[in-house]
This record gives C-alpha cells, structure tokens and sequence, in this order.
C-alpha cells in the first residue's frame, strides 16, 4: 500500500489524480541539485568574505591607528595575504567534513566548537608556513594579534546568521530539502507522525509504503510471500518518486523483516536508514563505534576526551594561579573583615563528592556564625545563621573564592556542576533520575545552573531537576567557550546573582 499523505488520511487517490499528485510534487534533479549547490556555495562564500573582510579591516584599522592616514590598498595588505592563506584552509576543510551541506544546517549539532578548532588549527599552519619562510618579520604584530581575536567571533556570528537564514527557509515544502520515502508496518508509521513534527525535522516527506501484517484468512501464501509483494511494490515506489532517503520504521524486535527491507532498498538509488527504536529515541547522536574489533551503537561517550581534560585542565590551572595571584589583596582584606565580624576560623572546610564520587574537602569564606557540632541545614532566605559579612559575600559569590585553592589542588574546575553537600547528594540521587551523571566531570567554582538562576535553596525534586538538567546540558555541550562563556557571566550576569542569599 502507498500513500502521498500522513496515515491520518488512510483514504486512496484515485489513480490519475496520484499520479498527477506525485508529479506535482517532484521537481527536476538538476533544480533541486542547482538549489542545494547555490546553498552551499551561499555559506562558503560568507566564510571567505567574512575572513577576508575582518583581515584587511584590522590591517586597516592599525594603520589608522598608528597615524598613517592612508588607505591601504588591497595588493599591499599583509594580513589580507594571511586572511587568504586562513581562508583557503578554511574553506577547504569545512569542504571536506560537509560544514556547507544543507543538512549539516539543519540538523541541531553545535557548530561553534568546530570552528574554534579548526580556527586555532589554521593559525597554527599559517604560524608554521611564516616561520618556515621567514616571513614573520613582514607582519604587524598589533594588527595579527588583532585579527586573530576578532577573526573567530564575526566568522562565528556570519556563520550563525547563514545557518538562521538557511533554517528559517528550509520547511517541509522547500525543495532544497532531503526528500523523505517512509517504509513500514501502520503502526508504526502512526507512531512516527504522532511523536514527531515533520515541519520541524527540516525534510519533506514525499510518500510513505504500508507492510501488511500476515492474516491467514487474506489468502497470502504465507508472511514471506506477503512481505515480498509489499517490499516489490514500495521499491517501484521508490523508483518512481526518486526520494533522497529512504527511512525503514520496522521495529527492532523483528531482525527478519528488518533484513528484508535492507535487501530490498539497496536495490535503490537512495541512502538507507534504520529508525531507532523507542529506548534509542532518547540519545539523539548515536553514533556506531568500534572499540577494538567490536562494533556497538554509542549512546554515550566519555564526558571529556584526554585532549580535552588536559586542554581544560592548562586553562584551570593558568586562571586559577593567575586569580589567586591578583586576589591575593582582597583575600586579606576579607580576611581581616570575617574575623572582626564574628569569633570563629576565616576558611570553613565541608565534604562533598568530587569527581567519580570521590569525596573531598571544599574551601569557602566562612559566611554563617561557628558552629562545628551543629547538623547540616541549607542555607535559607533570612536565614540567623548568616553573619553581617557572610550575607555580602554570598550575595556577591565572594566567599566561593578560596575554591581557586580547590581548582590549583585538582579537586575542582573553574567550571561544572556545583558540589552539594553529601546529605543532599545521597537524598537526591535516590529520587532524581541520572543526579549522579554529575560527578562524571569534576564540580565547578560556578556553572550553567548558576548563571541561568538555578542556585539557593531547593525546596522540592522538580528545583532540583532544572538544576541538574542544566549540569547535564554542560556535560554533554563542553567546550573551551562555553567555559568562557559561563565565567563571564558569573561576573556580569544578573541572573548568576539570583537566588543568592
């Protein structure tokens, strides 16, 4: 059985009119071709302007600055040479890892950590090449410095808008979208359309190919014979709507059938693939990865990579020494104001889970009066136990400072989830489901949660979940930015500041 439409109109056309529908909506290869070409070709031409651009700008820039007064021209611009030479490497590797394919735009996998790489790396080539052909002489070092720093971000933010503008004119009905042939059994064809908005999954769906279950009394020979006839029929389908992909929504609990759809869409000129099943639906980048000789679907990679532990551990350690260093001042002045506000240490000390669940001893300005033998209670709104000096500090995150020590000891990072006390640790990971997935990175002096307002007093399970599913959102989303990101708005954001007390 073929139908153009969702199951949710199971009526059939009749026959001219189907095959007037499904003309209709086919368009000439060569036009959706030329459409997905100008695309890309769109989205690499504003990568090479968008480098050229900002390297004669900061060439320029310089120039003005140091009181030339003249216009430098093009052909004598070094840093447009280098925007050049960066462009090209650019260019050519996004090229060849598909950076400019429509689909690439559309799917919701994070572009920034990519570019940043491969903007270090072509820096690093064009360092290379200068030094090999002693000419770093020729350039201003004010002027690279410049451009390097500036070059990311706008290339980052053109990039950013192409993909908006690319996005926002690929619906359902664009032609320059993946065309879509769906193949499986009714229900599981109802199923698909029921949990997904197809307008949003950026593909047009042309056609969808019913399988019949085998019923004794329909006169099939047997199920074999039936699905043979159902797949034969689908694969004419195929043939003569030429979708660019054709999805097989068999569930995974039967193998048999699963194999014969395989066998039969090979046959076709469209790339295959297997919806995951109902549990896989909840990972959305599997990928298949070989540990060894093994195969296996990955529904979960390591947190961090060695190359990014070690990447974030330099940057920890670098801004860790470097605030403890210029601080040094202000820690002796808070210092001096705890101990004349209240009797009692400078530092207070507590156990909580590190990474692994390992547990150590955290650093904080002591912000509430002594009391060693008292249980643990969180801190709450007006709470008496919070000292004149203590309210400041918390208010302004300053008694999280002595953390820095935390950080240089490799008990913490400057960011990550936030360490709860032990009692809540333990209460929470009986009742919230993945709480412990927090302790598969190290626990940060401030994090995700924090700037987005998730911090203070947790009252019920469901505060406790938006925080830790903005911990989690960290873990899965690293990168070097978004550290940088979150510190900075530590500091300026309004919304790191709320809830504190």
């Amino acid at each position: 059985m073929f139908h153009e439409r969702p199951p949710q109109q199971y009526q059939r056309l009749p026959g001219d009119r189907a095959r007037r529908s499904v003309w209709a909506s086919l368009l000439p290869q060569r036009r959706r071709t030329a459409l997905r070409v100008g695309i890309s070709a769109t989205l690499l031409t504003a990568d090479l302007l968008a480098i050229l651009a900002v390297g004669y700008a900061m060439d320029a820039a310089y120039h003005a600055y140091i009181g030339d007064g003249v216009l430098i021209p093009l052909t004598h611009s070094m840093n447009l040479q280098t925007a050049g030479f960066l462009a090209v490497i650019v260019v050519v590797t996004n090229l060849v890892r598909g950076e400019y394919s429509i689909d690439r735009c559309l799917s919701q996998t994070p572009h920034l950590q990519r570019r940043a790489a491969l903007w270090l790396m072509a820096w690093a080539v064009a360092l290379l090449a200068g030094f090999a052909t002693k000419t770093t002489q020729d350039f201003s070092r004010v002027a690279s410095v410049a451009f390097f720093l500036s070059g990311l971000p706008v290339t980052i933010l053109v990039r950013a808008a192409a993909v908006a503008l690319v996005r926002r004119s690929s619906t359902s009905g664009s032609p320059s979208v993946s065309r879509v042939h769906l193949v499986g059994y009714e229900e599981d064809v109802t199923s698909f359309y029921a949990n997904n908005d197809v307008d949003a999954l950026g593909l047009r769906i042309v056609g969808t190919s019913y399988l019949r279950r085998f019923d004794p009394s329909s006169g099939a020979a047997s199920a074999e014979s039936l699905l043979a006839e159902d797949l034969d029929l689908a694969v004419s389908v195929v043939r003569f709507l030429r979708p660019d992909d054709v999805f097989v929504l068999v569930p995974w609990s039967e193998p048999a059938d699963i194999e014969r759809c395989i066998d039969a869409f090979l046959r076709v000129p469209a790339a295959l693939h297997l919806r995951p099943g109902t549990m896989m639906d909840r990972f959305p980048d599997l990928q298949v990865a070989r540990v060894g000789r093994l195969s296996g679907i990955n529904i979960g990679r390591r947190p961090l990579s060695v190359g990014e532990i070690l990447l974030k551990r330099a940057f920890d350690v670098t801004l860790a020494g470097l605030g403890l260093v210029l601080l040094a001042p202000l820690f002796v002045a808070l210092a001096v104001l705890i101990k004349l506000d209240s009797p009692g240490p400078v530092f207070f000390r507590q156990r909580r889970y590190g990474f692994n669940q390992q547990a150590f001893g955290v650093y904080k300005f002591r912000s509430m009066k002594a009391a060693p033998d008292a249980p643990f209670r969180q801190a709450s709104r007006n709470d008496d136990r919070i000292t004149r000096i203590g309210a400041l500090l918390r208010r302004t995150n300053l008694d999280e400072l002595p953390q820095l020590l935390n950080v240089i000891r490799g008990d913490m990072s400057l960011v990550g989830p936030r360490p709860h006390a032990l009692a809540h640790d333990r209460s929470f990971e009986r009742r919230i489901a993945l709480y412990a997935r927090r302790h598969n990175v190290k626990p940060g002096i401030t994090g995700w949660a924090q700037v987005n307002g998730f911090r203070g007093e947790t009252l019920t399970d469901e505060a406790m979940e938006q925080r830790v599913q903005a911990d989690l959102h960290y873990i899965d989303n690293w990168s070097l930015w978004l550290d940088i990101t979150i510190l900075f708005r530590t500091i300026a954001s309004p919304r790191a500041y709320r809830n504190a007390f």
